[in-house]
């Protein structure tokens, strides 16, 4: 009876700290206090249900089903509770169960090989896993959500790998006996983790390099955006710049009218004569947002842009002629921003778009935009809004980067309908 109540804590405390390695690498939808509650109920059956199997069959027969009964209502609880897709949920769950159950045999198969005590075993388990938990916290968690909001596709096949070897290690390790029984058992299950490090290597550098194509497509998409920017404003400023000369050239002509005019004593003439002008030399006037050129191009770009959708926007914008940081780097920011800002204008009726920015240069750089927004937006732990749909997500990533690049504060905030964005450099 004693070793039966053990053999359930050690369960239930394995299954606690593979969980607690699940929830390091994954944002979850809901607030804590329900987080707390799902838990409470999930440890209810994994100690009634480990205590049932150990009674009836005993250790090996809970080493054959502990993936049905323990690890698959994990995997669906987890992703019930995410923000992750399917495939992108199998495959961090699965690997993270797998870690869990080989390094736990084998801090097992130590101490009971050293004559160890089963206290022994739980500090050292202990160990194990808040250490795991920290790491993986500490360094994983940022880069894995960037990559799965980066590449939200392409996981299918990847997830492939922790389920053959799961049911791998599942079938060696309780078939015909248990691997605790069985030296050669044993072999075919620990010989497995040297390909299986080999596999997670090519994994992730497979992952990395999709990533990096991917931000380099994203830096060439916005790169052209900003060349067609330029060229826009260039073709601008030739226009007008063809309009003043055309002015310049009649100019001698509407002054002779108008001393004509004067001199016939028809001065309302005159005056409207003279307005009318101005009115064109208006027209044609040059619009310019900001000093810095590449900044003006894309503030005249994207406003035009949202002009044209019917989307008022409200400015102040006050720049030197020299900034503190790579003023192409910035303007990728504010495309990004402006763009977002856009794209959540169309889904509301035309009487309710507007875009407000300020930006500023000095005492430091500073940048809000905000826009109204009638849709549901999460944010992750990072406070950065998750993007829902493929394909999204890229602009939020690229001005993350740039912050975490530049040492600037950068801060998402959803209020009274309202989604603004706040950079401080």
């Amino acid at each position: 009876m004693t070793n039966v109540i053990f053999l359930v804590f050690r369960t239930f405390f394995i299954t606690m700290m593979t969980v607690g390695m699940m929830a390091s690498l994954t944002h979850f939808r809901f607030g804590r206090r329900k987080l707390l509650c799902i838990l409470s109920v999930y440890s209810v059956w994994v100690v009634a249900s480990s205590a049932v199997l150990l009674w009836f069959g005993g250790e090996l027969l809970l080493l054959r089903l502990f993936y049905l009964t323990i690890s698959v209502p994990t995997i669906l609880l987890t992703y019930w509770a995410a923000n992750d897709t399917p495939t992108q949920a199998v495959f961090n769950y699965t690997t993270q169960i797998m870690v869990s159950v080989l390094s736990a045999s084998m801090i097992r198969w130590l101490t009971e090989s050293l004559g160890l005590s089963s206290f022994v075993n739980i500090l050292l388990m202990c160990a194990f896993y808040f250490t795991a938990i920290y790491l993986e916290w500490r360094f994983l968690r940022q880069p894995f959500r960037m990559l799965i909001q980066i590449i939200p596709a392409r996981w299918g096949v990847l997830t492939l790998i922790p389920c053959v070897f799961c049911i791998y290690l599942i079938f060696v390790s309780a078939w015909p006996t248990s691997y605790l029984e069985s030296f050669p058992q044993r072999v075919y299950v620990y010989t497995a983790v040297i390909p299986l490090v080999f596999v997670y290597i090519a994994v992730f550098k497979s992952l990395v390099a999709q990533y990096n194509i991917q931000m380099e497509r994203q830096s060439a998409v916005l790169l052209t955006v900003q060349i067609s920017a330029l060229k826009d404003k260039l073709q601008k400023v030739k226009e007008v710049e063809e309009g003043i000369r055309i002015q310049r050239h009649d100019l001698r002509h509407q002054l002779q009218t108008v001393t004509e005019l004067v001199a016939r004593g028809d001065k309302d003439a005159a005056l409207d004569f003279l307005n009318a002008a101005q009115k064109r030399l208006d027209e044609q006037k040059q619009i310019r947002w900001c000093r810095p050129p590449i900044l003006d191009a894309v503030f005249s770009s994207y406003f035009e842009q949202a002009k044209s959708q019917g989307i008022r926007v409200t400015s102040k914008i006050s720049l030197s002629d020299t900034l503190t940081v790579d003023e192409g780097a910035l303007a990728i920011v504010v495309a990004n921003a402006l763009e977002n800002a856009i794209h959540a204008n169309l889904a509301l009726p035309q009487e309710q778009r507007v875009i407000r920015c300020k930006m500023v240069g000095t005492p430091s750089i500073m940048l809000e935009i905000s826009n109204p927004c009638n849709e549901g937006i999460t944010f992750d732990a990072q406070g950065l809004p998750v993007a829902h749909r493929e394909g999204h997500g890229l602009g939020v990533q690229s001005i993350s980067a740039f912050c975490q690049k530049n040492g600037a504060v950068c801060q998402f905030k959803l209020a009274d309908g309202w989604f603004q964005l706040r950079l401080v450099l």
